[in-house]
């Protein structure tokens, strides 16, 4: 079936019932499939990840549709910044803090929110600067105000590549590291950028330059406030109303419209719903996850970690697309060398940029740390630092806001920028994306025996039947409610032993006891009456009978 320009659609309009918008949509949801399957098949290959799939099937679909709609064309749907920041950052965002292990987070806290806050400032203002420095001998028009928001865009990472290589479990510190950075980071440029958008910086001077830190501050903390009073309420609602006892469906409903309604509330008072929704999720998490059923906490879980997997993927997807649009490269057509030069010079500035505050504040971490063990080496030093070389939605995202009109632009400078963006974006994505499995492997050998000794948290089992609730957080012992089925349950501490079918459908589920304590299990023959016993007296005739 052809495609021609037709077929481009705004997702304001994915409501109407035009067949090109179908045909469109169903495309897409095959192209997801298909980057699934790949990425299931190629699950273990050396060099390839899911995001990097995503990529290149994105940049083929793009060719393909190119030579179909004879050059008009690359892509499916227009992009948005509502479509990235209303729908499909919110659940990733939540997912990051819902999953967190929460021991190692807060255990870091503040080497993370050293690297995450005060190293994105720092990025910002070497790019800033560098920027300014060098465009300027490029004949690139551009206003104080953009150059500051290429700071902005820049210095916002993407390091799901070298997430999915790391293991929490393996090396506990780096992954805390690297995850919480990561997402702090995001938060934390797009605060600026709007910070930025929010100053008249044609004759900046030092009030507007303390002003515009003081905002940055304020967003800074009342998001997270925001975040961490909206995770709370939902747990005092949800323990309170006690849904469970009618539906599941409603404990889960309800947790999922409060978690994105903190996001939406965040927006509609001008702050960071990247903070707010991430720091609800650690609080849902820690407190709302207990007040709901069994079934529910699994639901929740699984269906949280599937809908940021699945946002995640199709943004990679279309930003593969997105790259070979033809409006943007046809105006920059007359100045490739221009274009080369404003991409590698972004480059550079991003390798200086990261490199400017990684070392330096990991030698001032590594001051305050006692334990050898909880310093970090060299080795996690570059990896961090690889970590952050990669650039993605967050950049795109910010780059379209900020140099297009719906997607559209005309000018030379605006469009220089944007093809540059697409650029760096693929390039690190995927050049230092294939090479970040065997970096890691080099500088972080496995060492599951020293792992365990530092961790004080369980080994994930990878190859049991619920691998989310293991790999997310320290409460799957819960989960399991102690019945011989946890990571710990078989006695070895490997955890990685798979139950068969027959003998998990042969194991009977011991029953709860309410007097020797909440998490105390009883065995499942001892009679009912036992475990509702309220004397301890009681209770020992009643165990000395059976």
């Amino acid at each position: 079936m052809g495609l021609d320009s037709g077929t481009i659609i705004d997702p304001v309009k994915l409501a109407t019932s035009d067949h090109a918008s179908v045909v469109s949509i169903t495309l897409f949801v095959t192209l997801l499939c298909a980057c699934i399957v790949i990425g299931h098949l190629l699950e273990e290959n050396r060099w390839m990840n899911e995001s990097i799939i995503a990529l290149i099937i994105g940049l083929g679909t793009g060719v393909f549709i190119l030579l179909v709609s004879g050059g008009k064309s690359s892509h499916l749907m227009l992009f948005s910044e509502d479509l990235f920041f209303i729908y499909l950052l919110p659940p990733i965002i939540f997912n990051a803090g819902f999953q967190v292990k929460k021991k190692q987070f807060f255990r870091n806290f503040i080497t993370i929110m050293m690297f995450g806050a005060l190293g994105t400032l720092i990025s910002f203002i070497i790019i800033s600067l560098g920027a300014i420095a060098f465009f300027g001998r490029m004949d690139i028009d551009l206003a104080i105000g953009d150059f500051l928001a290429i700071g902005a865009i820049f210095a916002a990472t993407d390091s799901v590549c070298t997430l999915q290589v790391l293991s929490q479990d393996e090396t506990p510190l780096l992954y805390s590291l690297v995850f919480g950075e990561g997402v702090v980071n995001d938060a934390t440029s797009v605060v600026l950028f709007n910070a930025v958008q929010d100053f008249d910086l044609s004759h900046i001077n030092t009030g507007i330059a303390l002003q515009l830190i003081g905002n940055f501050f304020y967003l800074f903390i009342t998001s997270t406030a925001l975040g961490v009073v909206a995770g709370l309420l939902s747990a005092y609602v949800i323990k309170k109303l006690y849904f469970g006892r009618h539906s599941t469906d409603r404990e889960v409903a309800i947790m999922m419209l409060l978690a994105y309604l903190s996001y939406m509330l965040a927006e509609l008072f001008y702050l960071s719903g990247i903070l707010t929704v991430f720091f609800c999720g650690i609080v849902m998490s820690h407190y709302t996850w207990h007040n709901i059923t069994e079934n529910s906490r699994i639901t929740t879980k699984h269906t949280f970690a599937t809908l940021s997997f699945v946002a995640e993927t199709f943004i990679f997807l279309y930003v593969g697309m997105d790259a070979l649009d033809m409006e943007k490269w046809k105006v920059v057509s007359d100045s490739p060398k221009t274009s080369i030069s404003v991409s590698a010079t972004l480059l550079g500035l991003v390798l200086v940029g990261r490199a400017a505050f990684v070392f330096p504040l990991s030698f001032l971490s590594n001051l305050t740390k006692k334990s050898p063990y909880e310093k970090i080496d060299f080795k996690k030093q570059i990896t961090i630092w690889w970590a952050g070389l990669m650039r993605g939605a967050v950049s795109m995202a910010l780059a379209y806001n900020q140099f297009t009109r719906a997607g559209h632009t005309q000018l030379r400078g605006n469009a220089i920028l944007i093809t540059s963006t697409i650029t760096v974006v693929l390039f690190s994505t995927v050049v230092f994306g294939l090479m970040t499995k065997p970096l890691v492997r080099l500088l972080m050998p496995s060492s599951k025996q020293l792992s365990r000794m530092l961790s004080s948290e369980p080994l994930t089992p990878k190859s049991f039947n619920v691998p989310l609730l293991g790999e997310s957080m320290d409460s799957e012992g819960e989960l399991f409610g102690g019945n011989g089925l946890g990571p710990d349950s078989h006695g070895s501490g490997q955890g990685g032993v798979r139950p068969s079918r027959l003998r998990m459908l042969l194991t009977t589920p011991p029953v709860r006891s309410t007097t020797i304590g909440e998490n105390s299990m009883m065995p499942s023959c001892v009679p009912f009456s036992v475990a509702v016993g309220s004397h301890p007296t009681y209770l020992a005739l009643q165990l000395k009978k059976t």
